[in-house]
């Protein structure tokens, strides 16, 4: 068969001008595809390149040697050389022969169209006759031999496995998904010799199917790569650039330029063991990948086929191959499977990761009674010793280097099958590795709670006695588990306090422990975890935890009013512990932490707990210190906190430092001036024991001065008591009185009981000139207090407020009148600080 040729170029011989057709024809072309061929041939010389090039110059020249497709299914195979100069050297004239093979033809013998690289049918020059000669073949230019493939491969080593994961992805792609289609990721190969990207062609046409090869779409250089619509392009360096930002178009090799990792590859085990099969000289190999069960392009499949070679596929190709025998091990033959076990169990020169080992031991329970033990005792103890003895390594980004790898989920079962005498052997040579992981510290890299308990079950499997270890082991896992109950309560560990009941009871024991010191960690983690306490009878603290509401939910008891909910509320945690807190007296110490978790109980509260437990309780568990602050840590206007002073100084006098005694006696005086039973003294007694209190808390300040500022204000206050108040100089019970006067209390009885008004008369009008702060303080009383209300009254109050004076002096109603006329309290202040100085 002969094959329809084109001849186009720049130079048209019949012209001697310039241009660009086509020259030479076989006849029965139509035109339509003569246009599309003619978009596909065209050529432009590098940018750098010489005008008018010397012979010497125009052999360097790139060739731009291109299999392209055409819309009617057919295929344009065509090369396109720069010859020179057009006529007047305005620019570089060129010269494109071309083949067209029809749709579902190739060439002739079933030759990938890159064996025509340089083939000498090529012309550099249109017949002399206008028509092409008849051509029946392109014969192979000779330079695609095995060993020279296979020495370019080593050549660009560090590109090889990002070459193969774009050729993967091409032969992955459907029929829909073609070289004309956007979509279509291309392979741009950066080389400085189109010579080096026709041997990446022809790399991709031994690892493709024949298929797959011979339709593959490609050029050896174009200018244009953006326009360019083959699978593979090769572009010079200077024409690359920005390539690599579009990474959803392009996989840019630039093998002119430093190796670097290509971050697809690296994740594409296939194409990682095409690289190593290329670098181990075996390129055949993929040949018979595709005779397996997944065929060429599974990376299992491929890996095994390395294996079985000698060339080793590196840790993703050995777990690819692990997991393709396991999926394929009933369509495997006992020769195949053996073989294949053998070399995945044989040593190697890098460290296996954790998912090698975990595909390892899926293979193992896949085999583990179909195979003999002569065949799946290795891949067991292969897989215990990496599981006992595998620390990070490559595959562990985060951690340090000598922080322990997650084991791998392991066969329990079928491990213990195996035989006595080979499991005690294996115990024997890893009991060392495992009594040290077990006993590793957990703190290093967070809360890795599994691999611990995992080497636990390891020893269990292979009879190594751990028994010593478990109460360190427990209380490690119970650290981990209240810092972080989340990631620390693993499957690992939930199957491992399932199957290991001494572990589960040292666990939970230890957790106990720990919940009297953190009742809220250990609610927290029995809230998000599903751990049970089933099976253990005594751990109070643990069911207290368990019983005790959220945080939030007593909170909100608190805020809608009810005391007694929170005190209910710890009644019921402490019968959740089955432990009296006479005899266990820390439980009372961790149901109070429960229930008030957020903050201090209220005063009444704590009376209530003081009342319902008594003190011994409180004291032996340190929460008398709590009642303490329930106390002084209240508002000001708690009415409970005075009673509940009372009760803690009879109740733990030898527990309370002077200061905090003395807090709380300030507290109980004020609470005894409410009830009328402090004797007199009241101004001096609060003033010492406030010295003796400092500092003192503001609501304990707050609830004495108070309490005394209103008892100055009554009638029945002792004499000279308004007389230490006025001359003790203190601006806090001077502002505490001056906010008692002001109170709607006070106003009131200001207008209904006229013996008070004159008497409040009479106190504010005493001593003026004593000190500042009193002249202040009483001046500011008189104006906006006393006036504002004896204006208001009627003739017949007013009369009464009068007569009440008479029994305190009849000056005091001449002083009284005369404050009370309009514009007269400048007056009348002169005459008082006159009478006084």
């Amino acid at each position: 068969m002969s094959l329809a040729q084109l001849h186009y170029t720049s130079v048209p011989p019949e012209s001697g001008g310039s241009g660009v057709r086509f020259t030479a024809v076989t006849d029965g072309i139509g035109r339509a595809l003569l246009e599309e061929a003619g978009r596909l041939l065209g050529y432009e010389p590098p940018q750098d390149a010489p005008v008018r090039p010397t012979d010497a110059e125009l052999a360097d020249f790139p060739q731009a040697f291109s299999h392209s497709a055409l819309s009617d299914g057919g295929r344009l195979l065509a090369r396109a050389v720069c010859v020179g100069a057009e006529p007047g050297g305005r620019r570089s004239a060129f010269h494109a022969h071309a083949v067209l093979l029809p749709p579902g033809e190739g060439l002739p013998g079933g030759a990938l169209p890159i064996t025509a690289w340089n083939s000498p049918h090529w012309g550099a020059t249109t017949p002399d006759s206008g028509v092409p000669d008849p051509m029946d073949t392109l014969p192979a230019s000779g330079l695609f031999y095995r060993e020279g493939l296979i020495g370019f491969a080593a050549s660009r080593a560090p590109w090889l496995a990002g070459f193969f994961a774009g050729l993967r992805a091409i032969a992955e792609d459907k029929e829909d998904k073609e070289e004309e289609n956007d979509a279509a990721q291309q392979i741009v190969l950066v080389e400085r010799r189109t010579a080096d990207v026709a041997q990446w062609i022809a790399l991709a046409g031994h690892v493709l199917p024949a298929a797959s090869a011979s339709r593959l779409t490609f050029t050896t250089y174009t200018r244009r790569p953006r326009d360019a619509r083959q699978r593979i392009l090769g572009v010079l360096p200077g024409d690359a650039r920005g390539l690599a930002e579009l990474p959803h178009r392009f996989r840019v090799l630039d093998c002119t330029e430093g190796a670097h990792e290509d971050a697809d590859s690296s994740r594409d085990s296939w194409a990682e063991t095409a690289a190593r099969l290329w670098l181990a000289g075996a390129p055949e190999l993929f040949e018979e990948a595709a005779t397996l069960p997944g065929g060429r392009f599974h990376p299992g499949a491929l890996a095994a086929v390395a294996l079985r070679a000698g060339v080793n596929p590196g840790p993703n190709g050995r777990a690819e191959a692990a997991g393709w025998a396991r999926t394929h091990a009933r369509a495997l033959d006992d020769g195949q499977v053996r073989i294949l076990v053998g070399v995945l169990c044989a040593s190697t020169e890098d460290d296996r990761t954790t998912a090698e080992t975990q595909a390892l031991a899926d293979l193992f329970a896949a085999l583990a009674g179909r195979s003999p033990d002569a065949v799946t005792a290795p891949l067991a103890a292969l897989v215990l010793t990496e599981a006992v003895r595998a620390t990070t390594g490559a595959d562990t980004e985060a951690n340090s280097d000598s922080a322990p790898r997650e084991l791998p989920v392991l066969p329990e079962l079928q491990l213990r099958s195996l035989s006595t005498e080979f499991k005690q052997r294996l115990g024997i040579e890893l009991a060392f590795e495992l009594r040290a992981g077990i006993s590793a510290d957990l703190s290093g890299t967070g809360p890795d709670t599994s691999r611990p308990v995992g080497l636990l079950r390891i020893a269990g499997i292979l009879g190594v006695d751990c028994t010593e270890l478990l109460p360190d082991l427990a209380d490690r896992l119970a650290a981990a588990l209240l810092a972080e109950p989340e990631s620390a309560y693993t499957p690992a560990v939930q199957t491992a306090l399932e199957d290991h009941f001494e572990l589960r009871v040292a666990l939970l024991s230890a957790l106990d422990r720990l919940a009297a010191a953190d009742p809220p960690a250990a609610t927290r983690l029995l809230n998000r975890t599903t751990l049970s306490l089933q099976g253990v009878q005594s751990l109070p603290h643990l069911r207290m935890c368990g019983e005790a509401p959220a945080p939030w939910s007593v909170t909100g008891l608190s805020e809608s009013g009810g005391d007694q909910d929170r005190v209910a509320t710890l009644a019921g945690v402490l019968r959740a512990a089955g432990v009296s807190p006479f005899a266990e007296p820390l439980v009372l110490r961790t149901a109070v932490r429960l229930v008030w978790a957020d903050g201090t109980p209220t005063a009444g509260e704590a009376r209530r707990m003081l009342g319902e437990t008594g003190s011994d309780a409180h004291r032996s568990a340190g929460t008398w210190a709590t009642l303490v602050a329930a106390a002084l840590g209240g508002p000001g206007d708690d009415p409970d906190a005075p009673d509940l002073a009372h009760d803690l100084l009879r109740s733990f006098p030898e527990k309370l430092e002077p200061r905090v005694r003395a807090a709380l006696l300030l507290l109980e005086f004020a609470g005894a001036l409410r009830a009328g039973r402090a004797g007199p003294g009241w101004t001096v007694r609060a003033r010492l024991l406030r010295a003796d209190a400092e500092p003192v808390e503001q609501g304990v300040l707050e609830q004495a001065l108070g309490a005394l500022a209103r008892q100055l204000l009554s009638e029945e206050r002792p004499n000279g008591e308004l007389y230490d108040l006025i001359h003790g100089g203190d601006a806090d019970l001077l502002a505490a009185y001056d906010r008692a006067a002001r109170e709607d209390g006070t106003r009131e009885r200001l207008r209904t009981v006229p013996a008070y008004t004159a008497d409040c008369f009479i106190a504010w009008s005493s001593f003026p000139g004593a000190n500042q702060a009193w002249d202040r303080t009483r001046t500011a009383l008189l104006d906006k207090v006393l006036r504002p209300v004896v204006r208001s009254l009627p003739a017949g109050d007013l009369a009464a407020v009068e007569e009440s004076f008479g029994r305190a002096g009849q000056h005091h109603t001449e002083e009284f009148r005369a404050w009370n006329r309009p514009g007269a309290l400048g007056r009348l202040g002169l005459a008082l600080k006159r009478r006084t100085g």
